[in-house]
């Protein structure tokens, strides 16, 4: 989402290099094309100008420090406006049980989908959820939330034939409250757009049912509109939160940017992608970190972690470290990095790759190279130096692609096997294992990433190639 602004405040910090010290004169061209980035990304005009003026004044007058460049320490000084501007403090949700989160927001905005996300999210942390369906307008909506709902295991209250949506908010809750479920989250109605017997009825439902957490649903991708939207929401129900959805997605992320100075209320989730386990934490300082392109490896490795096999992962760190590496190992390598979501989204969580473009070329020749594995049989797989011609030919007809692909393929393993072997046998890989694992990085569930020129970084398995995808 935040690509186009990352590029250009780093455009920005260009105009500081070789400064000895930050004035008000050297930093104006460099400000001017900040305030720029921050409007084109759709960030609100005040809340711009606000950060600015900050910055300007912590800025100038600054010696720089011996140790680090101009640039860097302007970075240093807007990275902290930014964790201030996405919201700095307490952003977790009330920490008690029974709890009950009422979800509202516009029409389309996903608030169903981030209900069921909300739900299997708070359902790892030891909650047994129950979701209510309020959402009598919207066709299809209640089917949605029981499909969404059956996905992640959570049963749904609804009542078809009733129009009182306060009231099935009641009987929703009293049945949870009966079966003993410590999680309730109401999806609301939504609209096109604010009206008031949207509110009244939210107001209605709020009344009736006392929720400890009202989060609103925002579209990261309907710019300063969202804002908008905050404000007219907060100011009917006291919201307590906000989940920011579709950060995925190419929008600017001027709305995630404006949300907490104009309106108080601190982003608490983010959805990253359309699958239900696509939902995290607002951490703002984590997102300032990608923003200004220096990513965010905490929340990469939590996401392995909570993602990757952990026998499987220290079989394969075993299996590479004695070079016996095959297509079988291969396959489970990209298995395990598709569990972490899209390539975009794990380049931008790597310093220095954030602003990295990853296209949809990319992603399909991981699947090619995982269709060419599959067209092959076990043994192929477990022994890659019996591919003769003939079973080259077969196996490009299985996955559907030229030979030359296959044998492209066959080419970068034999490489990395080789690169493996090499660094074994100086015990380079032991050693830097050791080392990972004195940090308290765990070697196995840190996945092989391209950098820009598309080659293994040395940091993430050493490998100098191609990836085969």
């Amino acid at each position: 989402m935040f690509e186009s602004l990352t590029d250009k405040l780093s455009n920005a910090m260009r105009h500081l290099r070789g400064t000895a010290q930050l004035s008000e004169e050297n930093m104006s061209e460099a400000l001017k094309e900040v305030r720029a980035a921050l409007l084109s990304a759709d960030v609100h005009f005040k809340v711009a100008r606000t950060f600015i003026e900050s910055v300007k004044e912590k800025c100038v007058g600054q010696e720089v420090l011996k140790s680090v460049t101009p640039g860097q320490q302007i970075v240093k000084i807007i990275n902290d406006e930014l964790v201030t501007l996405l919201g700095e403090g307490e952003t977790e949700l009330t920490k008690k049980k029974p709890l009950k989160i009422m979800m509202v927001g516009l029409q389309g905005g996903g608030k169903t989908t981030t209900s069921a996300k909300l739900a299997k999210f708070l359902k790892k942390d030891g909650f047994d959820p129950m979701l209510v369906a309020c959402d009598i307008y919207r066709p299809a909506a209640i089917d949605q939330l029981e499909s969404v709902g059956a996905q992640i295991e959570v049963p749904v209250f609804a009542n078809r034939d009733s129009k009182d949506v306060p009231k099935i908010g009641q009987t929703g809750l009293d049945t949870a409250t009966k079966d003993g479920k410590d999680l309730i989250i109401f999806d609301t109605a939504g609209r096109l757009q604010i009206d008031e017997p949207l509110i009244e009825e939210i107001k209605d439902l709020k009344a009736r049912v006392k929720p400890d957490e009202v989060i609103l649903v925002a579209d990261g991708a309907i710019g300063q509109e969202a804002v908008n939207v905050a404000k007219a929401f907060h100011e009917a129900v006291e919201l307590t939160g906000i989940a920011m959805t579709k950060l995925d997605g190419d929008a600017r992320g001027g709305a995630a940017l404006s949300m907490k100075q104009i309106t108080g209320v601190p982003i608490k989730f983010s959805g990253t992608g359309e699958k239900l386990d696509d939902f995290e934490l607002f951490h703002p300082d984590r997102m300032a970190s990608r923003i200004l392109g220096m990513g965010d490896v905490v929340s990469l490795v939590e996401k392995a972690q909570e993602t990757i096999d952990e026998k499987q992962a220290a079989k394969m760190a075993d299996r590479m470290m004695s070079s016996d590496f095959n297509f079988e190992d291969m396959l489970n390598q990209f298995r395990q990095v598709k569990k972490l979501g899209s390539m975009q989204s794990i380049m931008g969580m790597m310093p220095a790759m954030s602003g990295m473009k990853i296209d949809d070329k990319a992603e399909n020749q991981m699947k090619q190279s995982e269709a060419i594995i599959l067209s092959m049989t076990p043994q192929e797989r477990n022994a890659p130096n019996i591919l003769n011609a003939s079973r080259r030919n077969r196996i490009a007809r299985g996955s559907g692609v030229k030979i030359s692909q296959v044998n492209q393929l066959i080419k970068q393993h034999m490489q990395m096997k080789k690169m493996m072997k090499k660094m074994n046998g100086g015990g380079k890989m032991k050693k830097m294992m050791k080392q990972m694992k004195a940090q308290g990085m765990d070697p196995s569930q840190m996945p092989q990433l391209p950098t820009e020129s598309g080659d293994l970084g040395s940091g993430l398995g050493g490998f100098k190639g191609k990836l085969p995808f």
